[in-house]
């Protein structure tokens, strides 16, 4: 069958579009008896031509190449019913496939994020200058799930060696089990907004409520690498199991939270303090906290938690490291990616037991399990759209080594996609 005999049939489905492309295949001239027809029908998504911008009006169609022209004539609302008796078998499989493939691609997202850091560190002279690139994926599974997945590759700049790590850093579902929010799989933890916990863990995570909200949660903390203390040897360890719960409250221009969680056997099989040996069973820690915020005029932000830990080593309590701890901190506006030339200031203070946190979240150091107390302020600002850059200064010091003290300066440039 020709296209020819195809444009005749075409034209009597009476499909029409808000706006005709411009000429779209290089073989059919203005001048061309089905020049507007074939606009019509490119510019509804009806034809498509061949991939070399061509529509090939010469050339002999299958049945299965024109059951594809039905069926999208078919989906835009067109009256074929002749042509559909026709090409009723391949249409009964064509169909099959297309919706599934068109299911999948409006199904499936890619988004991604560059980020090129430069940090320079005081306290041991550590400077970090590298490129993060993350590519992630996300896919609805149905109504109610979704997937999502994410590719983590991290190049060092700082000795031009070439040094990289790709990884797979994130893969989990969320969706609905009746009246309960369930996410579940490898994803990032986020306790105490970050002050306890900010990495990504092996876990289930489950809510109730929307203003006021319950959560609950169980699961294994990230791996990382320890070493002894003059760092000739380094072996793998992790943050150990852990369980908990969560209470917030959102009442408008204030906000509270409270919650628990305990880690059990963290660190074991990493090396113990100063000494040459590991821990044998590990370390368990027992957390709670409470804290809140308030929004003042949609601009400024303060906020607060206090944090009360339990540490115990091999099942003895240890004392020799503060137990309680908080934060205070303060922002104006912030940098909205999708607002160029947005920009925001941020300040904070820590004054942390070593019992209090496993993972902080902040960028300023927080000297192992010791103990920190100090300060950190920046500012960010959207350079264009999806471009953000941020600077900021760290001051911090061990809360059981004096002579432990760090001045970090920070920077960074985010791009997303």
């Amino acid at each position: 069958m020709k296209k020819s005999l195809v444009l005749a049939m075409a034209m009597a489905l009476g499909v029409t579009a808000s706006a005709y492309a411009a000429n779209p295949f290089s073989d059919v001239p203005a001048g061309h008896w089905a020049y507007d027809s074939i606009n019509k029908l490119a510019a509804a998504g009806v034809i498509e031509g061949y991939g070399d911008s061509t529509f090939g009006g010469d050339k002999l169609m299958t049945r299965y190449e024109m059951a594809q022209i039905v069926a999208k004539a078919m989906a835009k609302g067109a009256n074929v019913d002749k042509l559909a008796a026709e090409f009723a078998d391949e249409l009964d499989n064509l169909g099959v496939r297309v919706a599934n493939l068109e299911k999948k691609a409006d199904n499936v997202k890619v988004t991604g994020e560059m980020r090129y850091r430069y940090t320079d560190s005081s306290n041991d002279g550590n400077k970090y200058n590298d490129l993060r690139s993350r590519l992630w994926v996300n896919g609805q599974i149905n109504d109610d799930w979704s997937y999502t997945g994410m590719l983590e590759n991290t190049q060092d700049l700082t000795d031009n060696a070439g040094n990289e790590d790709t990884s797979f850093q994130r893969a989990y579902v969320e969706g609905k089990l009746g009246g309960l929010n369930v996410t579940a799989g490898r994803y990032n933890a986020f306790f105490a907004n970050g002050n306890v916990y900010d990495t990504r863990a092996d876990g289930v995570e489950v809510s109730y409520g929307s203003k006021i909200k319950v959560k609950g949660f169980v699961g294994k903390g990230s791996d990382f690498s320890s070493s002894n203390e003059d760092d000739t040897k380094s072996v793998d360890a992790s943050y150990g199991n852990y369980c908990g719960g969560e209470l917030t409250g959102d009442f408008g221009k204030f906000n509270a939270m409270a919650g628990y969680v305990n880690f059990k056997d963290m660190y074991e099989g990493g090396y113990n303090g100063e000494r040459d040996d590991k821990f044998t069973k590990g370390i368990d820690n027992a957390i709670w906290y409470v804290g809140g915020s308030y929004d003042f005029d949609g601009n400024v932000a303060v906020s607060g938690m206090y944090l009360k830990g339990d540490l115990s080593d091999n099942d003895k309590d240890v004392d020799c490291v503060n137990s309680d701890g908080w934060t205070a901190g303060i922002a104006y506006k912030g940098a909205d990616a999708a607002d160029a030339g947005s920009w925001g200031l941020f300040a904070n203070y820590y004054d942390q037991g070593g019992m209090t946190y496993v993972a902080h979240t902040t960028d300023a150091s927080t000297f192992d399990n010791d103990g920190f107390k100090g300060w950190g302020v920046g500012t960010n600002y959207t350079f264009a759209k999806n471009i953000v850059g941020t600077v900021a200064y760290y001051d911090t010091v061990s809360k059981l080594h004096d002579e432990d003290h760090d001045n970090i300066v920070w920077a960074d440039l985010t791009f997303t996609f």
